[in-house]
């Protein structure tokens, strides 16, 4: 367990969530430098890997298809080296998005993260993600 302060986790969280929601790849693909330890495991929907290549491919995939995207933490527990956040997520669908051609629809989703620090770093990250709603605000799942 890291000895480091849980507030500069809660920084290094806010700073990386402010990146997110800036719809700058660049600033975000610097963010993801500077906040993600080199060996960070990130486990998510969109890709699942080791380093920041992976974190920053995750966010290329987003902003290319909803470049509007905003995060909005509803929730937010911290706990020593982890920090979990419940998340609503909106976006305009402009590009494509796993396969799926731009529809133009708004989409809003849930989704819960926990993010694990080492040493200021994020070090870990598991996302649980509402794809269903997702996929279906897009037309591209039927109800069920």
């Amino acid at each position: 367990m890291s000895t480091t302060p849980t507030s500069t986790n809660v920084a290094t969280f806010e700073r990386f969530h402010c990146s997110c929601n800036s719809g700058d790849i660049d600033d975000i693909v610097s963010t993801i430098d500077d906040v993600l330890l080199p060996d960070a495991v990130v486990h998510s929907p969109l890709a699942a890997g080791s380093g920041p290549d992976t974190m920053k491919l995750i966010w290329t995939v987003l902003l290319r298809a909803f470049p509007d995207i905003h995060v909005m933490v509803d929730d937010m527990v911290v706990d020593h080296d982890k920090i979990a956040s419940r998340q609503t997520v909106t976006g305009t669908h402009l590009g494509e998005y796993r396969g799926l051609a731009p529809t133009g629809k708004t989409v809003v989703y849930e989704e819960i993260f926990i993010m694990r620090f080492a040493d200021g770093k994020i070090a870990e990250v598991w996302g649980v993600v509402d794809t269903l709603s997702q996929l279906q605000q897009l037309g591209a799942v039927g109800r069920v």
